[in-house]
């Protein structure tokens, strides 16, 4: 079996302003040896012959870099020009495997993103691409998301100060901030109709969507961030991994005797996917059906709120990968393992 040689990649933080990346490679019989180079993806290309050239590198190297958002565009288009082995890793996941941390710049970070490589290599999954629908989709999203902010901010600003401030300059000021929400309005509908093209020229991620809506409770928002998170359901195996990714999935915490504190979830979670599956449980349980049902059968027997709005939260995610892996619509007749074991 071939030896697998890795480089640690790190993208640079404030002051240089993700613009600069730190690359660490350790070889079997080499010392640890730092380069930096821009992140732009010539400069990434002509950097990454350089090391291939100067270390004798082959085929069996692969990239270590923590995955950073679009921040990786450019490492990920050079890895993909030179055919090269790109693994990204969570940040998170780096961090707790490193042990008691003591100092920090970005050539260090870089060596222990080697060195974590080279000591978890069997936790590794090569990157590989989804295409660039769902990446356009992602940022788009990602905007409308920021204009969602903005404008809901804006609004507070009209309800809030109504009343406390004198009248005509509250009129002034509303006037302003309602020019700016209808401007916000028609940009963040502008976006959605651009997702929603990307979404229907896909054919795959059009069946997808109008699967994941067909659910009870399951709007164009949580398809949307679900289809996103899971990279077009490619990224996770099955719906306990990402309900565990969500933070909706429960765990034991116990040890010896002593400290019982039950099944609680993890606060180790993507919050803000947990806030839409929240908010889309709240909406299964507003309409009247089987959730609606079940939320006040459950509490009627005593179980806590949060507790039953939390497995209805997972309950959706279950559905949603089983609709998705048996390609079809849901119905009322429909029934599989995994709504039945969480009955």
């Amino acid at each position: 079996m071939k030896t697998i040689t890795f480089i640690g990649l790190d993208i640079s933080g404030p002051p240089r302003g993700k613009k600069v990346l730190d690359w660490c490679f350790i070889g079997s019989h080499v010392q640890a040896q730092h380069s930096q180079c821009a992140n732009e993806t010539k400069a990434i290309v002509k950097h990454l012959k350089l090391l291939f050239k100067s270390y004798q590198l082959d085929e069996n190297t692969v990239i270590c870099a923590e995955y950073t958002g679009h921040y990786i565009h450019p490492i990920v288009q050079a890895c993909h020009q030179l055919s090269a082995r790109l693994w990204l890793e969570s940040g998170a996941e780096i961090k707790a495997s490193t042990g008691v941390i003591r100092g920090k710049d970005d050539k260090i970070d870089a060596r222990r993103i080697a060195q974590y490589a080279h000591r978890f290599s069997d936790k590794m999954r090569l990157f590989t691409s989804t295409g660039e629908n769902i990446e356009h989709i992602s940022l788009l999203q990602r905007e409308r998301e920021m204009y969602v902010t903005d404008r809901a901010k804006y609004r507070s600003q009209l309800s809030d100060m109504k009343g406390f401030i004198p009248e005509k300059l509250y009129r002034q000021r509303a006037k302003r901030l309602s020019k700016l929400i209808k401007e916000l309005d028609a940009l963040i509908q502008g976006l959605e109709k651009q997702i929603e093209h990307l979404i229907k020229k896909d054919n795959k991620l059009a069946r997808q969507y109008e699967i994941a809506t067909s659910i009870t409770g399951v709007g164009k928002q949580t398809a949307i961030e679900t289809i996103i998170a899971t990279k077009g359901f490619t990224k996770f195996d099955n719906a306990r991994q990402f309900c565990c990714h969500i933070g909706t999935a429960p765990f034991n915490y116990a040890s010896g005797s002593s400290i019982r504190k039950g099944r609680h979830v993890s606060q180790k979670a993507d919050k803000k996917l947990k806030s839409v599956f929240h908010m889309a449980a709240l909406s299964a349980i507003a309409a009247k059906g089987e959730f609606q049902e079940y939320f006040q059968r459950k509490v009627a027997a005593g179980k806590n709120k949060m507790s039953v709005v939390n497995a209805i939260r997972s309950k959706l995610v279950h559905r949603i990968f089983a609709l998705i892996r048996d390609n079809r619509l849901y119905s009322k007749e429909y029934e599989n393992s995994y709504t039945a074991a969480l009955a």
